[in-house]
């Protein structure tokens, strides 16, 4: 049996092509969630490392659809392995796990993929440190005008209370409670 394993991060991202492209290689079911790849509870993909025997085949358009992380690829291709299953990449035609070439390079790419993303995460941050050092403001809005917010604590230091104040301004009593002079 050959399962695909098909995913996105977001949900404006799209399923189609990866689906065509399982198809189109044979895949008898293919199995498809839009879940960031970092976390670790992946219902479709457990779903599918749970069904696994014996000769069953794993497919996947990219490795980067199945794990972000080195430690994340190796864990999963160990799971099917011990179910005597095997894995395979339509982007990477050495990623076949039934030679032991094809577990090397597995490791070894899936190495400098793991350094690819650090290498991201380090450009984002940077990237958040010179916005923030511009003055840009990062994140979420304030609910409340910096008036607002001073109203706030005036009331609540004349003894006011926290859900009377949030009611007030209809925002949550944790938004009120939060403030801080």
């Amino acid at each position: 049996m050959i399962f695909g394993y098909a995913r996105v991060s977001t949900d404006g991202q799209t399923l189609d092509a990866q689906r065509q492209a399982l198809k189109a290689a044979g895949a008898d079911t293919i199995y498809a969630e839009t879940v960031s790849g970092a976390r670790g509870d992946r219902r479709e993909l457990g779903r599918l490392l749970a069904k696994l025997q014996a000769d069953d085949v794993v497919l996947v358009t990219r490795l980067d659809r199945l794990a972000r992380s080195t430690r994340d690829l190796l864990n999963i291709l160990a799971t099917v392995a011990e179910r005597g299953a095997s894995f395979r990449s339509l982007a990477e035609a050495w990623a076949d796990t039934t030679t032991a070439h094809g577990r090397l390079m597995l490791t070894f790419l899936g190495g400098i993929a793991e350094f690819e993303r650090e290498l991201i995460r380090a450009r984002t941050a940077e990237g958040r440190s010179r916005a923030k050092d511009r003055g840009q403001s990062l994140g979420r809005p304030f609910k409340l005008t910096l008036h607002q917010r001073q109203e706030a604590l005036a009331r609540r230091a004349n003894g006011e209370g926290v859900r009377e104040i949030a009611r007030s301004y209809n925002v949550s009593p944790s938004s009120i409670s939060r403030l801080r002079p």
